[in-house]
């Protein structure tokens, strides 16, 4: 595995290569999951590009930066192991050159305004002005990304047709532990008390699934969810069930749009976020 981290030494290796390109951004602290992309683009007979980039723009709380994990060298050897072809790991200053403002300013409708961007306001922006600039710097065909973020995900596919960047999003499914817990660089900071209790958070998506299924209104879902949550110990913020395509909030099992522009079909997504002590998991679930 070669590792680059400067820009021009990247792109110079890049534009020698004849086969396409996989990408797949990260901010380290590598779990499965992460992995998982790199052997989608592998089988996809890519190059496989990984890029692990703390990226400060997207932290709206700078003590989350700080606590961040990061772990390159052990990142680097599961890189390897998962058959990564390139590892680019570049300082800030390679990301945003000094004097020069990156920013995207894109206008997502309710895309980054809800769940995710009502709880972390400013997150998004710097996300999808990263996620911009890493696919200007590596360039790639096809762009890797886990379904555990799924709003990150829908926002930057939106950035993607907005700005109609060559590229093909490809969404991997989430990874969970035995238990169901959706595997997390934040996973490691659980207490053992709070790992014993984060599987409840699958859990409630599996049974708000059940309860779509059976007719059971949607604000009492999200009623009973939050409940279930809370009685594990955990700390919710939202339970929200949503258009996969909108993100707005659906009513029945009935509000289920046919296909639409975006070539995906449209579908039920049950999302959450909740606090264990101090570690915030996002997770999701397609219900319909």
């Amino acid at each position: 595995m070669l590792i680059f981290k400067k820009v021009a030494d990247l792109r110079q290796w890049l534009d020698r290569q004849t086969r396409p390109v996989g990408f797949a951004p990260t901010m380290g602290a590598l779990h499965s999951g992460h992995l998982e992309l790199i052997r989608m683009a592998k089988r996809d007979e890519c190059i496989a590009v990984a890029s692990i980039f703390v990226n400060p723009t997207q932290f709206n709380d700078l003590r989350d930066l700080e606590k961040y994990p990061r772990t390159p060298e052990k990142d680097a050897e599961l890189l390897i192991e998962a058959g990564c072809d390139v590892l680019f790991m570049p300082p800030v200053e390679e990301v945003y050159p000094p004097g020069i403002d990156l920013t995207i300013e894109l206008n997502f409708g309710v895309l980054d305004k809800v769940m995710e961007g009502e709880f972390r306001p400013g997150h998004f922006k710097g996300m999808a002005t990263v996620v911009n600039r890493l696919l200007d710097i590596v360039r790639p065909h096809k762009l890797y990304m886990g379904q555990k973020d799924y709003q990150q995900l829908s926002i930057v596919r939106d950035m993607i047709r907005q700005l109609a960047l060559p590229v093909e999003l490809i969404m991997c499914p989430t990874v969970r532990e035995p238990d169901g817990l959706a595997m997390s660089s934040r996973n490691v900071r659980l207490t053992p008390e709070m790992r014993a209790a984060a599987p409840v958070i699958y859990q409630t998506l599996q049974w708000a699934k059940s309860a779509l299924e059976a007719d059971v209104p949607r604000d009492e879902i999200k009623t009973q969810a939050m409940d279930k949550l809370r009685a594990a110990g955990l700390r919710p913020e939202y339970f929200e069930l949503v258009d996969g395509v909108t993100l707005e909030p659906i009513s029945t099992k009935g509000a289920i749009l046919s296909l639409n522009d975006t070539g995906m079909g449209s579908s039920i997504v049950a999302c959450t976020a909740a606090f264990a002590e101090e570690v915030r998991l996002i997770d999701n679930l397609v219900l319909a």
